[in-house]
């Protein structure tokens, strides 16, 4: 067992190093300035307004309909791994749509669909799998969709900025296996105003408007597949629990839900100091651009420093973050020295829009999956199990699986949090496997813990 361990271990070090080194370079320059949201009451005539490529620029009339196409544009898709079996370069569509935000007033997205290129290799029809990307940053530059293409998008806004096609490999192995591939970005990535990080309704409701907007561009229904990690974990489960009453006309089958952000103050409390404790500046940013009446207790709560710091996060991916700001704590971003999250915690408004936050309220009617590693380091394992059980007690169809995989470095997030999706989705794959054995729609799984 331990010479198994150690093993895995080996593989899963150098499966993250070649999948960092084979993705291709690609460069977009996207001059923009910074500024402080809470400098004016109108949060959204700064930074979040520019856009790097015109077409990510919405018409001043957007349809209201959720998943309505707005606007399309033919894409190839180079950027692939070694071994890959499909067609590629892969012929793909950018697609700009209409989703909700969390106000419930129409709100532009943009997505990637990746066309199947061959036969379906699984049981029945032709499934769309819908991705939603891991945390990729708040600056539009950020956006997914920019990046699938070369797998890279890098430039200077002033400040140099790089954001990776993270879901490269995901998207390739069902692409090989002929599905059709929907890549979305969440509102506020790629579009104008300010992304709403780990938002539960704004990233929910875009990937069920995504899988929307990519029949409407097919033309036909077909079965529908979820699938994502950490922040698109997140998305996904939300999403499945969204999908009865926002998007019931929709096919759902299965939704994989990896490392889901369930409990929004239990994920910032854990994240503060760690390497990517700067993501907290989106969440941040996010909340006080949606609910403004939030700016009180934030802006009271930041220093200069802080200030600062927040308005410079926006327009940030998550590369930029662990090479500007590693290891951030909000406690040095403040005028007394307590975190952000007992500022928060402090004020009951602010509590409030924290707590709406938290998914397990409802309950979907597909089958999940939810995997989490017990030695995660940024998105803590027990309100994972406990968003299982929840759902699980109203009656839902879960599987819940824990990841074994070893506390390498904590705090350092690439090891802890990054390695059991590799483990999961690589070393010993049982999420592609289980996601195919839920197309048949005749049955349920039940719950099941282990």
């Amino acid at each position: 067992m331990r010479t198994q361990r150690k093993a895995d271990m080996r593989r899963l070090r150098t499966l993250a190093t070649a999948t960092a080194a084979l993705v291709v370079v690609g460069l977009g320059i996207s001059p923009v300035a910074h500024a402080d949201p809470l400098d004016s009451a109108d949060t959204h005539a700064h930074t979040s307004d520019m856009v790097a490529d015109p077409f990510y620029e919405p018409p001043a009339d957007l349809p209201a309909q959720p998943g309505a196409v707005v606007r399309t544009q033919p894409v190839t898709i180079p950027a692939t791994l070694p071994g890959a079996d499909g067609a590629w370069p892969a012929a793909a569509t950018r697609m700009m749509f209409t989703s909700r935000d969390v106000h419930d007033a129409p709100a532009a997205v943009t997505t990637m669909v990746i066309e199947e290129s061959g036969p379906w290799r699984g049981p029945g029809e032709r499934p769309t799998v819908v991705i939603a990307p891991g945390t990729t940053g708040q600056g539009n530059h950020c956006a997914i969709s920019l990046a699938a293409p070369s797998g890279l998008w890098a430039g200077v806004d002033p400040d140099p900025f790089l954001s990776a096609n993270q879901e490269l490999v995901s998207a390739a192995k069902w692409h090989a296996m002929g599905a059709r591939v929907v890549v979305t970005d969440y509102i506020g990535l790629g579009t104008p105003r300010i992304h709403s990080y780990v938002d539960r309704v704004e990233t929910g409701r875009a990937v069920l408007d995504a899988a929307r907007a990519a029949r409407a561009l097919a033309g036909a229904s077909s079965p529908l597949l979820l699938a994502g990690y950490s922040q698109g974990g997140g998305a996904t489960a939300a999403a499945a629990e969204l999908h009865p009453t926002y998007a019931p006309e929709l096919d759902l089958r299965g939704a994989w839900a990896g490392a889901p952000v369930a409990d929004l103050q239990q994920v910032l409390r854990q994240i503060d100091g760690t390497l990517i404790g700067g993501v907290i500046g989106w969440s941040v940013n996010g909340m006080v651009d949606r609910y403004p009446e939030l700016r009180t207790v934030v802006g009271a709560a930041l220093s200069d420093h802080g200030r600062a710091t927040l308005a410079s996060l926006e327009t940030k991916c998550i590369a930029d973050v662990i090479f500007s700001s590693p290891f951030l704590r909000t406690s040095d971003l403040t005028v007394d020295g307590r975190s952000l999250d007992q500022w928060i915690a402090g004020d009951p408004l602010a509590r409030a829009v924290l707590d709406d936050q938290k998914l397990g309220r409802l309950t979907p009617t597909a089958p999940v999956l939810i995997t989490s590693s017990p030695n995660d380091d940024t998105v803590p394992y027990g309100q994972a199990r406990a968003l299982a059980d929840d759902w699980c007690a109203a009656g839902g169809d879960v599987t819940f699986r824990s990841t074994p995989v070893p506390a390498l470095a904590p705090g350092w997030t690439l090891p802890d949090h990054f390695g059991p999706l590799i483990h999961d989705t690589m070393i010993h794959d049982e999420v592609t496997p289980w996601l195919i054995s839920t197309l048949d729609g005749g049955g349920r799984f039940g719950c099941s813990v282990a």
